[in-house]
């Protein structure tokens, strides 16, 4: 091994034989970044971490993990994750965390962007026909009767309220949005959290 392995940097220490190794603030700052990848694999559905190649020893104490119940007990079982990070190439976990999280966004992003139609489509007249320009190929007998529901539904008393109309609304505004390919991933489970939103 010589200096030239490592890239010289202001934070790096040179030991007793004059090798170069990462300064003490770097390790700490390299473990914080493996304990928050060992938070963000815990937040994976099974499924989506049956896709990553983890090692069992790593997979076994992310399901550990979830099963434990206490804080102690988990802080315990995210310390043993970061450690066991640390002896594997954390860059493919990196990039399938990364992956996972994007699709949240823009799943995020697509239940906004129908909620705000919906909004938009309850509150104004005109925004119907800024809706049949954008999606020309929706059927506009059945938009204005999904709106009117819809309004009927808010108008009435909070208490006799079924918010059904704002449901069928949203699915169909969804369904269009999908259709059109504005929405991507597979976050149907995100979407359907808001529809009873009102």
């Amino acid at each position: 091994m010589n200096q030239d392995q490592f890239p010289p940097s202001d934070d790096d220490e040179v030991d007793e034989n004059g090798y170069r190794r990462p300064s003490k603030s770097q390790r700490k700052r390299d473990s914080h970044d493996l304990q928050a990848l060992g938070e963000a694999l815990v937040t994976m559905p099974k499924d989506r971490l049956a896709d990553i190649d983890l090692p069992e020893s790593l997979s076994d104490a992310v399901d550990d993990y979830k099963r434990t119940k206490s804080f102690e007990g988990k802080r315990r079982q995210m310390q043993y994750i970061g450690k066991l990070l640390r002896g594997v190439d954390p860059e493919p976990i990196k990039e399938a965390v990364a992956s996972f999280q994007l699709g949240h966004a823009r799943n995020a992003l697509a239940l906004h962007d129908a909620e705000r139609w919906r909004a938009e489509l309850v509150a104004d007249d005109n925004t119907l026909t800024r809706w049949v320009a954008e999606y020309p190929q929706s059927d506009v007998q059945k938009m204005r009767a999904l709106i009117r529901n819809a309004r009927k539904d808010f108008a009435a008393a909070p208490e006799n309220r079924s918010g059904r109309g704002f449901r069928e609304l949203f699915q169909h505004i969804k369904q269009t949005l999908e259709g059109a390919g504005r929405t991507e991933g597979d976050g149907d489970d995100l979407l359907d959290e808001g529809e009873g939103e009102d």
